[in-house]
């Protein structure tokens, strides 16, 4: 299981127990909060009532008094309410009075008059002055059916001499606690649901910057890898860090191993031409032979010192990290190319042309000189005599793209993709072989310019190579 979905469960599962806590606790106060709520209207209403209905009691006929006569008025007039969604279309309270022996003398349903209620708590504590309420249901068959009755003393200078009692059936409140309870719950689920989405957000978040990460670890292995991402934490940015120090600490480890491994490798030929050379030397043969394997230790002393050089030119322009671009001439850029290779143009009777020399583009001028003579030297090199080279700038879309194209033989299938690795070359007309840096070389510098380099054959013959700069370097 990823880590985001173990943050997202755990994240969940806590917040998941707390609501459920919060929500049971707030359900279960619901319906005593409510019913408490309407015990203390009802006390005002008893207390209230009690005052109206003392006359009534004193004058001995609260049958016909004007408690009876109001409640006979509001039995006759309906009305509707809504109340916040619930509605109301009658008078739900049940009011009685007592006398000082609980005996029923007025009762606004007329079910109990002349009973005796004196055993009923409301009108038992209340005789005895003190707060009397009761809960009983009116049909004992139905648990729902409770009726809530609380009651206040009817007193006369300071004696109670009866009891009015009001009540109200619990059945009318269940709506007002049914919604409450909805509404809670609703507002619960509201809350999971919110809190789920927060935590999709969080474990999304986090998988993304994990991923960014692994993507990243994983680039290493590649020749070109990711940069380094922004996880967006201190801890993950730490964690990223490191792993950019890593990076960096095993390609030095692996350029180090790879360039020692190509190094010796490209040695051991001129230094086996240099040993064998040297024990025909030891022989003292003629001096006609000596001389010539003499010029064959020089020659390859030559080449071992061309390929240290270049291999040290091609560490230090791998180490650089920008350049700083200035205006370069390409009709100065060909020139000085061109110049420093006519003689041996004139050798091999090679012509050369040059087009798009008014463009002018930015980047290094020396390492731009570098790159295209290099592409001219390879070009030159694969040229048979007599043949063509064309140099081309020309501007397309977003890029300047500086082409080299040959009449020689072209690249062979085998050899197209690894003609940009180090060390790599192929035999030229007299058989010998270059140091095979010149292409990475000129890869390295389109590179630095942000652009690239592009070789194909052409199909009457020879190679078309394409150093492309892109407009920040134009």
């Amino acid at each position: 299981m990823r880590i985001g979905m173990r943050l997202l469960l755990g994240y969940f599962l806590i917040v998941a127990i707390a609501a459920w806590f919060v929500l049971s606790i707030f359900v279960q106060e619901v319906k005593p909060g409510v019913r408490r709520a309407t015990e203390g209207t009802l006390i005002d209403t008893a207390t209230l009532l009690a005052e109206v209905g003392r006359d009534d009691l004193l004058a001995g006929d609260a049958q016909n008094g004007r408690l009876a006569h109001a409640f006979a008025q509001l039995h006759q007039r309906p009305f509707r309410a809504n109340i916040g969604g619930i509605h109301k279309v009658r008078n739900e309270y049940h009011v009685y009075m007592t006398d000082l022996q609980g005996k029923v003398v007025f009762d606004s349903s007329g079910k109990a008059l002349g009973e005796d209620y004196s055993r009923w708590n409301d009108v038992w504590l209340t005789l005895r002055g003190e707060y009397g309420a009761r809960s009983t249901q009116s049909n004992p068959d139905d648990p729902q059916s409770t009726v809530m009755y609380v009651a206040a003393p009817i007193t006369d200078q300071g004696k109670i001499i009866g009891v009015l009692s009001v009540g109200k059936p619990n059945s009318a409140l269940a709506p007002v606690i049914h919604r409450s309870e909805r509404r809670i719950l609703w507002a619960g689920a509201a809350l999971l649901g919110i809190a789920l989405l927060i935590g999709l957000a969080v474990a999304w978040w986090i998988n993304r910057s994990i991923s960014a990460l692994s993507r990243y670890a994983d680039s290493v292995t590649h020749e070109t890898p990711l940069p380094l991402p922004d996880p967006g934490s201190s801890e993950l940015r730490k964690l990223a860090q490191a792993l950019e120090n890593m990076r960096i600490r095993l390609e030095g480890k692996n350029y180090i191993e790879h360039y020692v491994h190509a190094l010796t490798h490209e040695l051991k030929s001129p230094l086996a031409a240099i040993r064998g050379a040297a024990e025909i030397l030891a022989e003292q043969p003629s001096p006609q032979v000596a001389a010539r394997f003499v010029d064959n230790i020089l020659l390859q002393n030559a080449r071992m010192q061309s390929l240290v050089e270049k291999l040290l030119e091609q560490a230090r322009l791998e180490n650089r990290v920008e350049i700083v671009p200035v205006r370069v001439s390409i009709d100065a850029l060909f020139t000085r190319v061109v110049d420093a290779r006519s003689a041996i143009l004139a050798a091999k009777k090679i012509a050369l042309t040059r087009e798009g020399q008014s463009l002018v583009v930015e980047g290094d001028e020396e390492l731009l000189e570098q790159a295209l003579g290099n592409l001219v030297d390879n070009a030159i090199a694969f040229t048979p005599e007599g043949g063509n080279i064309a140099l081309v700038a020309a501007a397309v879309h977003k890029e300047v793209q500086l082409t080299v194209t040959d009449s020689g033989s072209g690249i062979p299938d085998y050899a197209m993709p690894r003609i940009f690795e180090r060390f790599y070359s192929l035999p030229r007309e007299n058989g010998l072989k270059s140091s095979g840096l010149g292409l990475a070389f000129v890869q390295e510098v389109a590179r630095l310019h942000q652009g690239d380099i592009a070789l194909r054959n052409r199909e009457e013959g020879g190679v078309t190579a394409t150093l492309i700069l892109h407009r920040p370097f134009t």
